[in-house]
């Protein structure tokens, strides 16, 4: 029996003739190709959305927090004079200096904590990751005037506070000599803008003032004094390099940290959880591909008499096994043409997905808070990704080298479990079949 023979006889098992009764071992094929497709949907989908979160949220932690490379500079060391030497360094992109510090903050009607970050008055037109990631929800990200602040959305929103409007600003300051009593400091700001970068976790207590005011605003004893260093590239294996020279160049006294070194517990969460996603999407897709093998057995239990025959005729048992291989890797292959597809659709398309089901979702607990309460007026909407800890808008990046080993590895898997139904169909005895005919 020639290869050729094994795969005519293998499209044979898998397509019925004359569109006849396709039996049950073909139906099972077929079932187990939707399964194997279906299950590929979220494996896709947990892929791209995971690395396209992942990738967003790193990215404005490093852009718009750390940046690539933090210099904390001692209160001996003038910080603009470090700042413009830094940006000489070879390897270095932009060196900025910044002031930040903790602070009470009084709207109108409510006061709240928040982080005072003193920035070049530029930063938002000129910095990449700011001009990129950060969004101007009311107002203008405008910090010329001296006394003009930028606010976060969520700062604004606790504080009901609108562009125009005044915040008040109170820090404490020692006072001078052993036991004196903390004197509150405090400055007032126009709100210039709103501001959001789509994570609120990461901006929700920012406030931006001018590098000038917070020179005045804020007492040496109670302030973190950064300089904050973007390079070409924030994954480059240069960046270690990088980081010794802007050591060498700021002198003892200063350290300098990468923002991987800052930030590693967060990144490797996001990656064990990553991992520990796709464990569950491929235990599910293995799930699946045992589907195959039933199948297969089946249809070896109904094909016996054609199997038989073919043996009587001279076919191998080899070429009889193939063929019952390629029917399951057919079936795993389908499944794949049909899954990933359908994944990508729906990584491409999961910021109108889950905007869709919110809706479903909020239209029928608006129903049953309203029977329940008889009014809807305090409905809180449900959010299925709460936006104080998720993007708001899910980046999609799509990972095509890690799905080429998932189609891969699809194939594989069911080729090895169509291998014991297989190697059962070959080993079929021919005298004993057709004596029970």
């Amino acid at each position: 029996m020639t290869f050729r023979s094994s795969v005519l006889y293998a499209l044979r098992l898998v397509l019925p003739r004359g569109g006849g009764d396709s039996g049950r071992g073909r139906k099972g094929l077929v079932g187990a190709m939707l399964s194997i497709g279906i299950s590929l949907v979220p494996l896709v989908a947990v892929l791209s959305v995971s690395d396209g979160m992942i990738e967003g949220i790193t990215g404005r932690i490093i852009g718009l927090s750390s940046q690539d490379i933090s210099v904390r500079v001692p209160a001996a060391i003038p910080l603009r004079r470090l700042a413009e030497g830094l940006s000489g360094v070879e390897g270095v992109s932009r060196a900025s200096a910044e002031l930040r510090g903790i602070a009470l903050a009084a709207g109108k009607s409510a006061r709240t904590g928040v982080t005072v970050r003193a920035v070049p008055q530029d930063i938002f037109a000129e910095n990449h990751a700011f001009a990129t990631y950060f969004s101007v929800e009311e107002g203008g990200a405008d910090l010329s005037g001296g006394r003009n602040a930028v606010i976060g959305q969520k700062v604004a929103r606790d504080l009901s506070l609108h562009a125009g409007d005044k915040i008040t600003l109170i820090t404490a300051s020692p006072a001078a000599g052993e036991g004196a009593a903390v004197r509150p400091k405090a400055a007032v700001f126009t709100v210039a803008g709103i501001v959001s970068c789509g994570y609120q976790e990461l901006d929700a207590l920012w406030v931006f003032i001018p590098f000038e005011a917070g020179e005045a605003f804020f007492p040496q004893a109670a302030v973190q004094r950064i300089v904050s260093i973007m390079t070409p590239d924030s994954f480059s294996p240069e960046l270690m390099r990088t980081r010794r020279l802007v050591q060498e160049a700021a002198g003892e006294g200063c350290d300098v940290y990468t923002w991987n070194e800052l930030h590693a517990a967060q990144y490797e969460n996001f990656a064990s959880t990553k991992i520990l996603l796709l464990l569950v999407m491929l235990l599910i897709v293995l799930v699946a591909s045992v589907n195959i093998s039933s199948a297969l057995v089946m249809l070896v239990m109904e094909r016996r008499r054609e199997i038989a025959i073919l043996k009587s005729m001279g076919a191998a048992a080899d070429g009889i096994t193939a063929a019952f291989l390629l029917a399951g890797f057919s079936a795993g292959a389908a499944g794949v043409l049909f899954g990933l597809p359908l994944g990508l659709f729906a990584s491409v398309n999961i910021n109108t997905l889950i905007s869709t089901m919110e809706r479903l979702v909020n239209a029928g607990a608006r129903c049953i808070f309203m029977l329940r309460h008889g009014d809807a007026a305090s409905y809180t909407a449900i959010h299925l990704l709460d936006p104080a800890y998720y993007l708001q808008q899910i980046p999609v990046t799509v990972p095509f080298r890690e799905l080429l080993l998932v189609v891969l590895g699809t194939l594989l898997l069911s080729l090895l479990v169509s291998a014991l139904p297989a190697i059962r169909a070959g080993s079929e005895k021919p005298l004993d079949t057709l004596r029970k005919m």
